[in-house]
């Protein structure tokens, strides 16, 4: 592990001292878990993202529907 030194407001870091207490914890290690845990959801989110890069749809086949024939069956319903 390594050892930084973290800057933060005074209103902040009172914060992080209360929360620390209220998880039974230190301030060290809630910022590391909370650190910990934006690393995880930014490395899901980047997978996630290149997965739906990497998507591409399957060709259509043929002529396309008209809107007219997208919404037939509904429109018929209503009539």
């Amino acid at each position: 592990m390594k050892n930084v030194t973290v800057t933060m407001e005074d209103s902040v870091a009172e914060w992080a001292r209360l929360e620390a207490a209220r998880r039974n914890t230190s301030v060290s290690r809630l910022i590391g878990e909370m650190l910990a845990e934006k690393m995880r959801r930014t490395d899901a989110y980047s997978r996630a993202m290149n997965e739906a890069l990497k998507f591409r749809p399957l060709p259509l086949q043929g002529d396309y529907l008209t809107r007219d024939e997208i919404y037939a069956e509904r429109l018929d319903r209503f009539r």
